[in-house]
């Protein structure tokens, strides 16, 4: 009995402050009173800050006494007293980092050859709500075929599934459509400046509709994003009202997409691969009227021609790897975020947002200022700097 209550007095981790002084004090004869001198020290020492690395007693837990009661080692805890992780836990933490670096690459990647494929179309064919409608469809083909096939197994869902899904599948319509109307008015660059903004409309969406507060640092931080977006907006050689208003719509309608989803998808338990595979397909149901009615098949026909006319026949692989590289590229990163938290996921975000950024300059020799280029670096690095104190605001 003794020695088990001792050994949940005292836990692997440790309990607090030096006991060598107390120790010290503790009486010479009588094993109970030294017991229980012992155990009013551990009480004591349970509030300090500290914690305690103890070596057992090997009288107190030892079959047989070996003698007078023996003095217990303790020594503070410091940040290089971690435990050591075993060979088969660090070979699992070191795949699973390798793991979230691949999804990474492959996303920005992605993402990359999307946008380069997205404006070629735009270019020839400026029909932004086709374009949306099939860049939705085809990842909505890719899904039903991989669950006909087995290659990954069809999501379990339900009514409430799907009807906790609608404002989400809202909101990303929204966001989509008028991302791709921005990109087929101005340059790839430019969307994506302004596209960086997206923290600032997060936490004034949060703070005047949902009535959550943030610490100063926080709004401070919004002072670059939205200081460099209107200095690129200013100096943009190619400005275009249209443009811009798309890129700001987006921005809105994805904060509210990510708000919706939190909501939604609380207690659900759907891959994320399989979650944007329904967004997709809803996302789809929900545009493909709209698109008829904005644009319609006449209009798509006459286009349509045109554009095979002017680049030829290779413009077809061109709206179908925009399309699939669409879908690709959105189902990496909701993977990604299976893996990381949303602060991690934000701070990628932001870094594909740079190489698509220098991407698209160098691969369409888009003409940029100085002052335009300052404006894009100040708000990139008011994107960061949100991330780092959103995140020390939530671990606080």
């Amino acid at each position: 009995m003794l020695c088990s209550t001792m050994a949940s007095s005292f836990p692997a981790i440790a309990v607090a402050a030096h006991l060598r002084p107390s120790v010290a004090r503790m009486p010479r004869s009588g094993v109970g009173p030294r017991v229980s001198f012992l155990c009013e020290v551990v009480r004591s020492s349970l509030s300090a800050r500290k914690p305690l690395y103890l070596t057992p007693n090997r009288v107190l837990c030892s079959a047989k006494p070996r003698g007078p009661f023996s003095e217990t080692r303790a020594h503070e805890a410091s940040r290089n007293d971690a435990i050591p992780l075993s060979s088969e836990e660090s070979r699992s933490a070191a795949a699973q980092k390798l793991k979230i670096g691949f999804y990474f690459a492959t996303w920005w990647a992605l993402n990359v050859v999307f946008n380069i494929y997205n404006k070629k179309v735009l270019n020839a064919f400026p029909y932004p709500w086709l374009t949306s409608t099939l860049s939705l469809a085809a990842g909505s083909l890719i899904m039903l075929a991989f669950w006909v096939a087995r290659v990954t197994e069809p999501p379990k869902t339900d009514l409430g599934f799907w009807n906790s899904l609608i404002p989400v599948a809202v909101a990303h319509t929204i966001g989509h459509v008028a991302a791709t109307v921005c990109m087929s008015k101005v340059a790839v660059s430019f969307t994506h400046i302004i596209k960086s903004g997206e923290p600032a409309f997060t936490v004034l969406v949060s703070r005047f509709l949902l009535g959550e507060a943030f610490p100063l640092s926080v709004y401070l931080s919004l002072l670059p994003i939205i200081g460099g977006c209107a200095l690129s907006a200013l100096t943009e050689l190619n400005f275009n009202i249209t443009g811009f208003m798309g890129a700001m719509i987006s921005n809105l309608a994805f904060v509210f997409r990510n708000i919706f989803s939190k909501r939604g998808m609380t207690g659900k338990s759907v891959s994320g691969m399989n979650y944007y595979a329904c967004l997709s397909l809803l996302s789809l149901v929900i545009l493909t009227p709209f698109a008829i009615a904005v644009e319609g098949p006449k209009v798509w026909a006459a286009g349509w021609q045109k554009a095979v006319t002017e680049i030829g026949p290779h413009f077809v692989w061109w709206v179908v790897a925009q399309s699939v590289f669409y879908h690709l590229y959105n189902q990496v990163s909701y993977m990604s975020l299976d893996e990381i938290s949303a602060l991690t996921f934000s701070m990628g975000n932001t870094m594909k947002r740079i190489s698509v950024i220098v991407s698209s300059i160098i691969i369409f020799r888009t003409p940029i200022q100085p002052v335009n280029a300052l404006g894009a670096a100040v708000a990139i690095l008011g994107t960061f700097l949100y991330s780092q104190v959103t995140r020390a605001f939530l671990l606080e």
